[in-house]
C-alpha cells in the first residue's frame, strides 16, 4: 500500500474518533474536578424554586443562568415531566453495642422480613460488630437489636427484639431515626431537614436517599406548570446507598451499582409513550428518574410497565432511548450521578459548565442549585 493511501486510512480513522469522542470506554480519572469545599451546598434555598438554574443547551452549547422557577419558560402544552414520588424515611440511628457501651452508627437500608423484623443495615464503625452481638437504642433502651448475618465488609442483618405489634415497632424505629443526610452535608441534623430532604410529591416511602433534583419544585411551580397544560407522570425508584458508593476502579465498566427497587405503572407508560408519539418533550426530573425510564424500554425505544430491582449504571457513551431533557442537580467529583449526567449533557459540555458553575459560584450536592439539560 502506498504511503499516501496509508495516510488518508488513517486521517479517516483519526476523524472517525475525533467525531465519536467516546468510542473507548471512560476511565474513573476522567470523572475529577476542582471543588472548593465551601461551595458544596449545608443548607437548602429558603424557596423550593427560587435556587439558581443553570441552562445547557446541547445543540448550541449555550449556557444560560436563571432562577428555578424560570423553567416553567422551558416547556409547553402536553410535555411530560416525570418525577421520582419515593418517600425518605429516617435511616440514621445511633446505638450502643453491649457491654463495652461503644457507639455505634446504623443505618437502615431496607426491611427483609416485616414478621421477624429483619432489616438490611449498614454499621460503622464494622469492625466492632460481630454476630451474636446486641445493640440498644434509645433512652431506657427502648429497642434491641441482634446482629445475625454479615452481608459484607460493613453490611450486616440486624433482627430487632419488639414485644409490641409491627405498627408499635415501626413507630418506635422510626422515633429514633434521623433524617440521613448524605455525610458530605458536614452539620447536624435540624428539625427542618425533616421536610426539606423530601419532596413535596413524596408518597411512597423506602428511600435511604433523596431524589433531588425534585426538591426545587414547589406547589406554586407545580400548579403553574399544570395550568398551562404540562403533563405529569410518576415513576417510584427507592434510593439506596448506590448513589453515595465511590467508585473504586478506574475502568468503569468493572464498576458494580447496588440494585434498587423501581416501579413503573401503566398509568406512567401511557403518559410517557404518548408523549413520545406525538413529539412532545419528556424530562426526567433527576438521575433516579432517568434510571428508572431507561431500565425498562421496548427496542423500539417505548417505555414498558415494570416493578422489580435495576443495577443500571449509565456512563458515557449512552443512547438515551425516552428522556429528551432533564434536570439535575450539581454532583460531586468521581460521582456515578456526574457520570450519567455528563452521558445526557455530553462530556465535554458538562465539564465546560462545571467549570463555569465553579467559578460563579453556584452551589452543589444535595442541597445545592439546579441544571436543566435541554
Amino acid at each position: 500500500m502506498h504511503s499516501d493511501e496509508t495516510n488518508q486510512i488513517f486521517l479517516r480513522i483519526k476523524d472517525f474518533f475525533k467525531s465519536n469522542d467516546y468510542i473507548f470506554i471512560m476511565k474513573l480519572s476522567q470523572f475529577r474536578y476542582n471543588l472548593p469545599q465551601e461551595l458544596i451546598a449545608l443548607y437548602p434555598s429558603e424557596n423550593r424554586d427560587e435556587c439558581r438554574l443553570m441552562v445547557v443547551d446541547r445543540k448550541s452549547g449555550e449556557i444560560q443562568h436563571k432562577v428555578f422557577k424560570d423553567i416553567i419558560e422551558y416547556f409547553s402544552e402536553n410535555d411530560v415531566l416525570v418525577f421520582n414520588n419515593t418517600k425518605v424515611f429516617p435511616a440514621r440511628l445511633y446505638g450502643n453495642k453491649e457491654k463495652t457501651g461503644a457507639e455505634i452508627e446504623v443505618f437502615l437500608l431496607r426491611e427483609l422480613n416485616k414478621e421477624q423484623r429483619l432489616w438490611d443495615v449498614l454499621v460503622d464503625p464494622a469492625r466492632k460488630i460481630r454476630i451474636g452481638n446486641k445493640l440498644y437504642f434509645g433512652e431506657d433502651d427502648l429497642l434491641v437489636a441482634e446482629v445475625i448475618d454479615n452481608t459484607t465488609s460493613r453490611g450486616r442483618t440486624l433482627r430487632f427484639l419488639f414485644d409490641g405489634t409491627y405498627e408499635e415497632f415501626k413507630k418506635t424505629l422510626y422515633s429514633l431515626g434521623e433524617t440521613p443526610l448524605p455525610k458530605f452535608i458536614n452539620r447536624p441534623v435540624e428539625p427542618e431537614d425533616s421536610e426539606r430532604y423530601q419532596t413535596i410529591f413524596a408518597r411512597y416511602e423506602g428511600a435511604v436517599a433523596a431524589p433531588t433534583a425534585g426538591l426545587h419544585f414547589s406547589r406554586e411551580l407545580l400548579k403553574k406548570l399544570e395550568i398551562i397544560g404540562v403533563e405529569f407522570a410518576e415513576i417510584t425508584l427507592h434510593v439506596g446507598l448506590g448513589n453515595f458508593r465511590s467508585v473504586d476502579v478506574e475502568d468503569l465498566t468493572k464498576h458494580k451499582v447496588d440494585s434498587e427497587r423501581i416501579i413503573i405503572t401503566d398509568e406512567a407508560v401511557d403518559i410517557v409513550n404518548k408523549a413520545k408519539d406525538n413529539k412532545y418533550k419528556i424530562c426526567a426530573v433527576g438521575t433516579t428518574v432517568v434510571r428508572t425510564l431507561e431500565s425498562s424500554v421496548s427496542t423500539d425505544g417505548y417505555l414498558k410497565p415494570f416493578d422489580g430491582w435495576t443495577n443500571k449504571f449509565i456512563f458515557p457513551p449512552y443512547e438515551f432511548k425516552v428522556p429528551d431533557m432533564m434536570i439535575s442537580n450539581f454532583h460531586l467529583p468521581y460521582s456515578t450521578l456526574l457520570m450519567m449526567v455528563s452521558a445526557f449533557a455530553g462530556y465535554d459540555l458538562l465539564f465546560d459548565a462545571y467549570k463555569i458553575a465553579v467559578k460563579e459560584k453556584y452551589r452543589f450536592g444535595t442541597y445545592g442549585d439546579a441544571m436543566l439539560v435541554i
